[in-house]
């Protein structure tokens, strides 16, 4: 399972102006099952978004898609982790640590 942290690298209306393209993206995302959760931080300096992928360098192709990331607003910043306990919805994504 992967944390994508973004964070905004210009002013915020910059941000908005790419707002619809970046939720399209993220739509796209979630329909094909590699994105689970997504939101703002609180403050508005970037967002957040939880993701399950094959692997790192999956992930991070796909980031550098956003539409965020091509516009030139926003970095990413991604933690790979074993999700070995989940609530139950998340039950299917629960990875198990090598022996």
């Amino acid at each position: 399972m992967f944390v994508l942290e973004l964070t905004y690298t210009a002013p915020v209306e910059r941000v908005d102006a790419l707002l619809t393209a970046h939720v399209s993206w993220l739509d796209a995302l979630y329909e094909s099952g590699v994105f689970l959760a997504s939101g703002r931080k609180n403050p508005r300096d970037g967002g957040v978004i939880l993701a399950v992928g094959g692997d790192r360098a999956e992930i991070e192709r796909l980031a550098a898609t956003d539409p965020f990331v091509t516009g030139g607003v926003c970095a990413y910043r991604i933690t790979e982790f074993a999700a070995t306990k989940t609530a139950p919805a998340l039950a299917p994504y629960r990875e198990e640590l090598p022996g």
